[in-house]
């Protein structure tokens, strides 16, 4: 089992859409960002990225690259999923916690866990998020920005599987490596 962690902020901005977990919510003000700056799947895409010891999203997503001006980062977290596919690994679960005094978020919660779900073809129950506000205390709480965090557990699929090739008929050689 591998287990990762991401965290991300964007300042409160006019003149910006507010998505969070792939959901537009509706406010007078949204999140600044390269992309749609949404600092949910932003985090999770890096507790993903990290569990995986594939680097974080800056890496592979940098904002000095125009192709990823205001793109959806739930486009960008299928990128994530595939590269995990790539190397064999499952997400297990994955539990996000948005920070926000306001809007409240609670009718957008659901939501936003199924979109997480349905790009990384995962079951409803292998994905949390939910949201908190912070008293009125820091950025969040003076409403100059969103943060959020994730954590994420990850297996390698060959893990899953018990190798039985040798069954019965070993010897005990020494030639086999060790089982893990």
């Amino acid at each position: 089992m591998r287990v990762g962690t991401g965290y991300d902020v964007h300042k409160l901005a006019g003149g910006r859409k507010l998505i969070l977990g792939g959901v537009e919510i509706p406010y007078e003000k949204g999140l600044s960002g390269h992309s749609d700056a949404d600092v949910v799947v932003h985090a999770i895409m890096d507790a993903l990225l990290g569990a995986a010891a594939l680097r974080d999203i800056g890496y592979h997503f940098p904002d000095s690259d125009p192709a990823y001006q205001g793109v959806s980062s739930l486009k960008l977290l299928e990128k994530v999923g595939e590269m995990l596919e790539e190397k064999l690994y499952l997400v297990e679960n994955i539990d996000a916690t948005i920070v926000a005094q306001r809007p409240r978020l609670r009718p957008y919660l659901d939501q936003m866990a199924e979109n997480v779900a349905s790009v990384l073809h995962l079951e409803s129950d292998q994905v949390n998020i939910k949201a908190t506000t912070e008293e009125g205390l820091g950025f969040t709480g003076a409403m100059e920005g969103i943060a959020a965090s994730a954590v994420c557990a990850l297996s390698r699929a060959l893990d899953s599987i018990e190798d039985d090739r040798m069954g019965k008929t070993c010897n005990g050689c020494g030639g086999c490596p060790p089982a893990r």
